[in-house]
């Protein structure tokens, strides 16, 4: 899931300063767990941008705005505006800004892909670095996970199985070696990453 956090209301302000008529769109996927873009985000930050002075032409949720098809169907219902303001990530404003030569702003800061915990508390475990190393580590991204983004084995620092950077934060690689004992498979951490 990718995480978001809605941006400070004037820093959104600021963006959409010189624009009249704004389309407001959420996220029904993400940002709608994230609570960053959902049904209920969406009709409060219609009401606060009308307050501020801008008319809001339209306001709703796409299924999924990375989806181009959905966004596509969201944007001709929405008609005439001067903008559109993203409740989603970047990948969903990039999608949408394909489909319209409006300017695309956006509510939110992408931060990272992650997993949910418990609700509202999530944690990163994918980088997106396109280079996917987690076949090769048994389902841990060292990358993401271990302070230090070492691929080739622990740095010798963690101590019961907690890294020296952060005290508390597990050290990825005992991880890894403890799920690759189990798996009878630690002959692979000779296995050199570039």
């Amino acid at each position: 899931m990718i995480i978001t956090r809605m941006k400070r209301l004037e820093d959104v302000q600021a963006a959409l300063r010189g624009h009249k008529r704004v389309a407001v769109l959420g996220c029904g996927r993400c940002a709608t767990t994230c609570e960053t873009g959902g049904e209920k985000e969406v009709a409060e930050m219609a009401k606060l941008l009308e307050s501020g002075g801008h008319e809001v032409a339209y306001s709703g949720v796409i299924e999924a705005q990375c989806d181009l098809r959905l966004s596509r169907l969201e944007l001709r219902k929405a008609g005439g505006f001067d903008a559109v303001l993203s409740m989603g990530c970047g990948s969903g404003a990039s999608a949408l800004s394909d489909l319209t030569d409006k300017p695309v702003l956006i509510s939110n800061d992408t931060m990272f892909l992650g997993v949910v915990k418990r609700h509202g508390d999530y944690v990163e475990r994918c980088g997106m670095c396109g280079e996917c190393t987690v076949s090769d580590t048994l389902g841990v991204c060292v990358k993401t996970r271990c302070s230090k983004g070492l691929l080739n084995g622990p740095c010798g620092g963690s101590h019961d199985g907690k890294c020296e950077v952060g005290g508390e934060k597990e050290c990825a690689w005992a991880l890894v070696i403890d799920r690759m004992r189990k798996a009878g498979r630690i002959e692979g951490l000779k296995r050199v990453r570039r």
